[in-house]
């Protein structure tokens, strides 16, 4: 081999490289922003907040700000992307698909949600690579996810001994989300909508949400609970676990496809555990940071080209 061709496959090599990078990049900053909701959600539903408030602060903001965009490139064809597909897409990873989690955490802690429906979007995800999108799985994703799934399992098992019924719809629910969200996972890929379309139409359609909410549930609740507390949940929700995390995982999808993407919202629990350590105070047990480990080892094995 001369040396021309020695360079070639090494800027080749560099070229594949580098969109990987930047798929992981996206994907796990994408996690961190869907963990800081998670926080956010915790802390917003102990001062007063409701699951539909929570949801109007996750998407009436961003939609306003997006929706000139959306009107300059075209809003007859949702930037051509489509009334029905935006339509999916805004039900399988938009406000439909939230307002169905908050609503779960009535029936079962926290700590159920941030562990169930991540699991169910990695497994979700990589089914539907495979049998709908016929993505190669191959035996290092496959056992990554499985050891993923187990982490996963070790983080929720402190709480598994206190369920009831309403613990059981709880956690129906956030099986139910998390396949939600690995369909639109799928949907991005199979109809290669950019991640920059996705986050804009999703966005602007919340805001049909608006006048309901105004009509039935008014201004004044959130306005009593104060200007502090509605920032903090307009930039965690409105910003930075909506749009900007819709965003970054759609262009993880591209860059790495629908299987290898669909392992960060598996991580969405670990980081849940630090962010909740470092924010909100509450250190993780022993318990809970060996799920931790094993998550990030399933990780590393998911993310691995074989």
């Amino acid at each position: 081999m001369d040396q021309r061709t020695s360079g070639a496959g090494a800027l080749s090599q560099k070229h594949d490289t580098a969109p990987a990078l930047l798929g992981v990049t996206c994907g796990l900053a994408a996690a961190l922003f869907w963990a800081l909701g998670f926080a956010a959600t915790r802390h917003g539903l102990k001062v007063g907040f409701t699951p539909v408030d929570l949801l109007v602060r996750r998407y009436v903001w961003s939609g306003l700000v997006f929706l000139p965009l959306v009107f300059r490139a075209g809003i007859s064809d949702l930037c051509g992307i489509g009334w029905s597909r935006g339509l999916v897409l805004m039900v399988l990873g938009g406000p439909v698909m939230s307002l169905i989690s908050y609503t779960g955490f009535l029936f079962v802690p926290l700590g159920h949600g941030s562990v169930i429906q991540p699991s169910c979007a990695t497994l979700g995800g990589l089914l539907l690579a495979a049998l709908v999108l016929k993505e190669h799985i191959s035996a290092s994703r496959l056992a990554g996810a499985i050891v993923i799934v187990g982490g996963l399992g070790v983080i929720g098992a402190e709480s598994i001994g206190h369920i009831g019924a309403d613990g059981v719809l709880g956690d129906l629910t956030f099986v139910l989300t998390g396949l939600m969200f690995a369909g639109f996972g799928a949907a991005l890929r199979h109809w290669r909508v950019s991640a920059v379309s996705a986050a804009l139409v999703i966005n602007v359609l919340s805001l049909l949400l608006l006048p309901v909410y105004i009509a039935n549930v008014g201004l004044a609740h959130v306005a009593a609970i104060g200007v502090t507390e509605n920032v903090i949940q307009a930039l965690a929700q409105g910003v930075l676990a909506g749009p900007a995390a819709l965003y970054l995982y759609a262009v993880s999808v591209q860059r790495l496809g629908v299987a290898r993407a669909a392992v960060f919202p598996a991580c969405v629990p670990a980081l849940t555990l630090l962010t909740g350590w470092l924010l909100l105070g509450e250190a993780p047990t022993m318990l809970q940071g060996a799920g931790l480990v094993t998550v990030l080892c399933g990780f590393y094995l998911a993310q691995r080209q074989r």
